[in-house]
């Protein structure tokens, strides 16, 4: 296995617990890719990747891999979202979907209704989508479970219109209120396509989800999940290398994986090859230009990696931050919304388009040391804010290692103080991360967090190319899985299983 993401050690463990022998190599000296936490600023848990686990909770990993034997523990976020309103009261969205409805009110009635509407009817919708991301990927599935999925009342015609719309229109047309526009519109946003992209509806769409599953934090920061992996592995009799970058895939003459060689030099061999990184780096840096058709270089050469699309600034805290009003602790149980309309998220992803960082972008403030003290010595807090959009290659010739990255970081943080004056001086400390730094870091190319675009021609049975979709590379025992694989980014894990479904129905041989 090379590479450690979640989804790596999720493809891993389902192969020990097979009685397949494992060893997974990663570059870096901790394990788990974009799903890590690391100490900094002198005792202070901070995520350097993903934060929030959303989707992970709809399949049986967590159950399948016994990860809270090896201490996973997950802790509520509810509410798991909130929008901060002008006259100091906040817009909550609970798992309870009654609950939320009667916050909705505070802005709308008529959305409260419309927003109950919009949970049932794209419930349908949502439950197929997840169905399909857990399966090998076919135009078969996507039409029996996405397609053809409606609620009662609504035909498939009109389903589908809901799918292919943008879901900036999707909200317009669905509520009256800026504030459910804004606040939606910036959580589907969290996916990388603009408002105006087609096939972007079920961005939108999938809170139904989360108000069936919840959505959960894990106790000790975002990478317990990778360490309960990492214990589970090693538990079945597999082995974990770090600080083992590698240099190479081996394919022998006759067009099979047959082994890596490690930047050290040091060659290991094995009958199953899987690249758990980035398609990219697996096919252009991993394989030589030999080891590929000409054909299958130009399609890889070809795919959207995108511009990058976000970056984030995490702090170290002396206080939580107090959007006025007396502000309800209950909002830092989960995600902060600071985006006040749709036209300010689109103004911002016009700036982006135009190869410019957003001048006012919008932030999703994350605050879990409020519902996990471990994250923080006593009395302080973990800030982290991820926020949007800034291109990776930008049209104003600076790059990202000049003052460029303190000045975009600065513009992260005065959306927040608009949103908590008291935060300008609570903050104590920050790790700032560029598009540049997530790709030197983390390995995604142009910092692209979900490592290719989620657009919709390069989803589903299209994720990454057609050929490529099954998980099978085109050289013999070499395999591939992570986020450039259906279903796509986030913390899921349903590519590395699906991976191991596909291998263990391959075979060992």
């Amino acid at each position: 296995m090379i590479g450690s993401g979640h989804n790596g050690l999720v493809c891993a463990n389902y192969l020990a617990a097979a009685g397949w022998k494992v060893l997974v190599v990663e570059r870096r000296g901790v394990i788990g890719g974009a799903v890590c936490t690391e100490e900094m600023f002198g005792g202070y848990k901070i995520d350097i990747g993903s934060s929030v686990h959303l989707m992970i909770h709809h399949t049986p990993i967590i159950k399948d891999l016994r990860l809270a034997d090896f201490g996973l523990e997950y802790i509520e976020m509810d509410p798991w979202a909130s929008f901060p309103l002008e006259n100091g009261k906040t817009l909550s969205f609970y798992r309870d979907l009654g609950r939320t409805c009667e916050s909705i009110r505070q802005v709308s009635i008529s959305d409260a209704a419309a927003y109950e509407r919009f949970i049932h009817s794209w419930g349908p919708v949502t439950e197929g989508v997840f169905k399909v991301f857990q399966e090998p990927p076919t135009l078969a599935a996507f039409g029996r479970h996405v397609i053809l999925a409606k609620s009662p009342g609504e035909g498939t015609i009109d389903g589908l219109k809901q799918i292919m719309m943008g879901y900036g229109r999707l909200l317009r047309e669905t509520f009256e209120s800026s504030e459910m526009r804004a606040a939606l519109g910036w959580l589907a946003a969290q996916s990388g396509p603009p408002p105006s992209e087609p096939g972007g509806g079920p961005f939108a769409g999938w809170h139904a989800a989360v108000h069936k599953f919840g959505a959960k934090r894990a106790r000790g920061g975002s990478g317990m999940l990778s360490v309960a992996l990492g214990r589970a592995i090693e538990a079945s009799g597999g082995e974990i290398v770090t600080d083992a970058p590698v240099e190479r895939i081996i394919v022998e003459q006759n067009g099979k994986a047959s082994g890596i060689i490690l930047q050290s030099g040091e060659v290991i061999y094995a009958k199953k090859i899987v690249s758990a990184c980035h398609i990219v780096t697996t096919f252009k840096t991993l394989l030589l230009e030999a080891d590929l058709t000409p054909e299958m270089g130009r399609q890889i050469s070809a795919l959207n990696i995108g511009n990058g699309f976000g970056m984030t600034v995490r702090c170290a805290a002396d206080a939580l931050p107090d959007y006025g009003g007396g502000t309800p602790a209950e909002m830092h149980n989960g995600m902060q919304l600071l985006c006040p309309t749709l036209d300010y998220l689109v103004q911002a992803h016009g700036d982006y388009a135009g190869g410019t960082p957003s001048k006012q972008p919008a932030v999703l403030a994350m605050t879990f040391s409020a519902i996990d003290p471990t994250l923080a010595p006593p009395g302080k807090h973990v800030v982290q804010l991820w926020s949007q959009y800034f291109p990776y290659q930008r049209s104003d010739g600076r790059f990202w290692d000049d003052a460029a990255r303190e000045e975009a970081a600065e513009s992260i943080l005065q959306t927040l103080y608009k949103y908590a004056p008291n935060m300008r001086k609570a903050i104590t400390a920050k790790h700032i991360q560029s598009p540049l730094d997530l790709e030197r870091t983390l390995g995604l190319l142009h910092g692209n967090v979900m490592h290719l675009e989620m657009s919709l021609d390069q989803m589903f049975a299209m994720r990454p190319l057609p050929d490529l979709a099954n998980y099978r590379s085109p050289i013999g025992g070499l395999y591939l899985t992570g986020a450039s694989m259906h279903p796509g980014g986030g913390v899921f894990g349903a590519s590395g299983r699906s991976t191991a479904r596909v291998m263990i129905g391959d075979g060992r041989g």
